[in-house]
């Protein structure tokens, strides 16, 4: 062992071109980060035995040159800084490959957006022995060698020689895959996703480039008014990870629905979110319309029109929140420190007292959970909720025993159970005042099915558990009527323009077809 060590010691001190480093780089990128880019086209192409051959070869003289170039014109321009930068990209790329592995996931824009949103308490729950070993042999080990292997550098004349060469030799093949065209078109999320280092160098310039041309502010709606002095008060939750098959409600074998079930005047709604990561989910509960720009949203809209709002939220990554009144769970924890700060019932904390103290006639309160929020669903729930057993701790664990991972995911769904029955029974006792309550779930979750976990994929890739949602709604006797005729499908929108119909809020900005109420009578005179 002892010779052994000598020997790399004395062959890593030996000098060598920037030609042999950079193919080393190239083939270590290639096999070690990029098997699975390899394996899905594969599983996924049409072409006979010999085009399937054909296309691996091209693919792998394509990447093996374009990684080649990347890295000698890394380190022939930026020598040192070169070095520090490919080191990096080795503990990223091991990072990326080992989330792909274990959780299924894809690198694309969507993954670099939860990233940016991704606080560390989230984050910390991913964190294994697992992980940080597979990062030490496949990202430390590659960053260490891109940092001490001397190497010469060479004359400008031979960089230019090299990469010219490579970039014909891409053309070529390129062409000569001409066909392949429409395959790369139908399968280009995953392909991306799947390429390293290229989808997150990619998608992360999408994301900063797209964030910096947003608009500064959110698009105004026109305005709108309050047509009548009723009490009323709409309590908006909205769950996080929260999938439909997993309600009773909705048909489940188990009773992950006890309290809910028996409640009287419940409603409950087929629905589909509009996306499968948090940020956009929330989005489209809160806004009019499906879009790719920012209109005002239904807390800030409501809050300028002169409704009394107030946003508590567990959790992060939704839109901006334009209002007096937005308390975090670090906030309400200083607040009502009798109440258990580690769980979500601490966002239902005083809500009582928060309502009958409100000068306003109108009052809307958004509640943002984070109860069946991944990896570590074990952890989101008091332990009288752990009715099911044995748990998986996290994910990773529950890889090797899907039923103890399902049973820590349907504790989470007995616990929201809890919270919204409590609500409903706190809101019903409530007689000064109309109410309503509204819980709907950003998106769904992955157990297991098909090898998936958790959330994310793109809604064109994602399989209906990461979409279909739970859509309950209560409200208090004589204080709306439902209409008689709905699609049978719902979608997340509908929250907007249900709650302006239950704060009586006439604006140009109200679309009947999305209200699940009638109209109102103010309206239909």
């Amino acid at each position: 062992m002892t010779s052994l060590l000598r020997k790399i010691k004395g062959t890593l001190k030996r000098p060598i071109s920037l030609l042999a480093f950079s193919c080393i780089v190239s083939i270590g990128t290639l096999l070690l980060y990029n098997i699975p880019f390899f394996r899905f086209v594969i599983d996924n192409s049409n072409e006979s035995t010999i085009g399937v051959v054909w296309l691996m070869i091209s693919l792998v003289v394509i990447m093996l040159l374009v990684n080649f170039m990347m890295t000698y014109l890394t380190m022939f321009c930026m020598r040192i800084v070169g070095r520090i930068l490919l080191a990096i990209l080795s503990i990223i790329n091991a990072t990326s490959i080992y989330f792909i592995l274990t959780y299924s996931v894809i690198i694309d824009e969507n993954t670099i957006r939860n990233v940016f949103n991704t606080r560390y308490s989230e984050a910390s729950g991913f964190f294994s022995l697992s992980l940080w070993i597979f990062i030490f042999v496949f990202g430390i080990l590659p960053a260490l060698y891109c940092i001490i292997q001397p190497v010469k550098v060479g004359k400008a004349k031979k960089m230019g020689k090299y990469c010219g060469c490579s970039l014909g030799v891409i053309l070529v093949f390129g062409l000569l895959n001409i066909n392949q065209t429409l395959f790369v078109s139908q399968h280009d999320t995953e392909l991306g996703g799947l390429l390293q280092p290229w989808s997150y160098i990619v998608n992360t310039i999408r994301v900063i480039s797209i964030s910096q041309g947003k608009q500064a502010e959110e698009i105004k709606l026109p305005d709108g008014k309050i047509t009548d002095d009723d009490k009323a008060v709409v309590v908006l939750v909205i769950g996080e990870s929260a999938r439909k098959a997993n309600f009773q409600l909705y048909g489940y074998k188990r009773d992950t629905n006890p309290l809910l079930s028996r409640q009287k005047d419940l409603k409950v709604f087929e629905a589909n979110s509009c996306a499968t990561y948090t940020t956009a989910g929330t989005k489209a509960i809160l806004e009019p319309k499906d879009c790719d720009e920012l209109y005002e949203l239904l807390p800030n809209y409501a809050f300028r029109i002169g409704v009394d709002v107030s946003w508590r939220t567990y959790n992060w990554g939704e839109p901006p929140i334009h209002i007096d009144e937005y308390l975090t769970d670090k906030q309400l924890a200083k607040m009502y420190p009798d109440v258990d700060h580690r769980y979500d019932e601490l966002l239902f904390a005083g809500l009582r007292e928060r309502i009958e103290s409100s000068p306003k006639n109108k009052v809307l309160i958004v509640l943002h959970t984070g109860i069946s929020h991944g990896p570590q669903y074990s952890s989101k729930y008091p332990k009288q909720f752990e009715v099911y057993k044995p748990v998986a701790k996290n994910v990773e664990e529950g890889e090797k025993n899907v039923g103890m991972l399902v049973n820590a995911y349907d504790n989470t769904i007995r616990y929201t159970d809890f919270l919204l029955n409590d609500l409903i029974n706190t809101l019903r006792s409530m007689k000064d005042r109309k109410s309503a309550m509204i819980f709907i779930s950003d998106h769904g979750e992955s157990l297991g099915e098909n090898k998936l976990f958790m959330h994310g994929l793109p809604k064109k890739l994602a399989p209906k558990e990461q979409y279909e949602i739970p859509f309950l709604v209560w409200t208090s006797e004589g204080f709306r009527e439902y209409k008689s005729q709905l699609p049978a499908l719902l979608e997340q929108h509908y929250v907007f323009h249900s709650v302006l119909n239950l704060l009586s809020i006439q604006s140009p900005a109200y679309n009947e077809d999305f209200d699940i109420f009638a109209k109102r009578t103010q309206d239909s005179e």
